[in-house]
């Protein structure tokens, strides 16, 4: 399996569906699906039972996954994709648009 190139903390931006140009950070990565959770995007409903948590239940927003090809990430404010190489002996991360080290 190849390595993730977003990372959970990064800023991305929307770049395909429904919250096309939306920027968010990411509050989760699920390698297996090769998806993310973005904070304020991808909003949907949720009907909740009563529960310890939620004493009343109701309606609850959250945020939905989306596919990680659906997200680009952000660096100094632009969309940028994003590579590998080698800083000394440690795989670092580069933002392709600046040759900028990420991490």
């Amino acid at each position: 399996m190849s390595a993730m190139k977003i990372k959970k903390g990064d800023t991305v931006k929307v770049i395909a569906g429904k919250d096309k140009g939306k920027d968010g950070k990411v509050l989760a990565v699920n390698v297996k699906d090769n998806t993310v959770v973005v904070e304020n995007v991808n909003m949907v409903t949720k009907h909740a039972k009563p529960s310890a948590a939620n004493q009343n239940g109701g309606i609850v927003t959250k945020e939905a996954p989306l596919h990680i090809s659906n997200v680009m990430l952000v660096v100094d404010g632009k969309a940028t994709r994003v590579g590998f190489k080698m800083d000394g002996d440690k795989k670092v991360r580069f933002a392709k648009a600046t040759g900028k080290t990420i991490d």
